[in-house]
C-alpha cells in the first residue's frame, strides 16, 4: 500500500500552529494578570520603584504596598528575601534615602532607571524604610 504522506504532515503542520497560538495566548493573559513590566533589575530601590503597577505616581505613601511592590518588581533580581541574586543585596541596606532614590531614578550597571510616573518619591521613600527594616 502507497499512503499519501502529505496528509499526516498537513496535520502535524495545523496542530502545531495551532499549539503556538494557544500558547502565545496563554502567555498574554499571564502578563496581563502579572502588571506586565517584569522590570525588576532595579538595584538601589530593589526594584520595587518599578511602580508601574502598583500605583505609580498617583497613590498616596499610605497607600503604598511597598513589600508588595518589591516583590513584583525587584525580587527576580535582588532575591525572594531580597538578600542578593543578580543584583546585590537590598535587605538592611545602608544607602541612605538619597542614595537610593538616585539609584533607582538613574538606574546602575545592568539596573534600569524608574521615573516619577513609575514610582513616585514618596512611595521611594516608603519602599527604602521597607528594605532598610529587612
Amino acid at each position: 500500500m502507497n499512503r499519501n504522506p502529505i496528509v499526516p504532515f498537513i496535520l502535524i503542520i495545523f496542530l502545531g500552529i495551532g499549539l503556538v497560538f494557544l500558547l502565545s495566548s496563554q502567555g498574554a493573559t499571564t502578563d496581563e494578570e502579572g502588571g506586565g513590566e517584569d522590570v525588576a533589575s532595579e538595584e538601589g530601590s530593589g526594584g520595587g520603584e518599578s511602580g508601574e503597577g502598583e500605583g505609580g505616581g498617583g497613590a498616596a505613601a499610605g497607600d503604598f504596598d511597598a513589600e508588595g511592590f518589591a516583590r513584583d518588581n525587584c525580587a527576580s533580581c535582588h532575591g525572594q528575601d531580597f538578600s542578593g541574586g543578580m543584583g546585590p543585596a537590598l535587605a538592611g541596606t545602608s544607602l541612605s534615602v538619597e542614595e537610593f532614590s538616585t539609584v533607582v531614578r538613574e538606574g546602575r550597571g545592568a539596573m534600569p532607571s524608574f521615573s516619577q510616573d513609575q514610582i513616585a518619591d514618596e512611595q521611594l521613600t516608603a519602599l527604602h524604610e521597607f528594605l532598610s527594616s529587612q
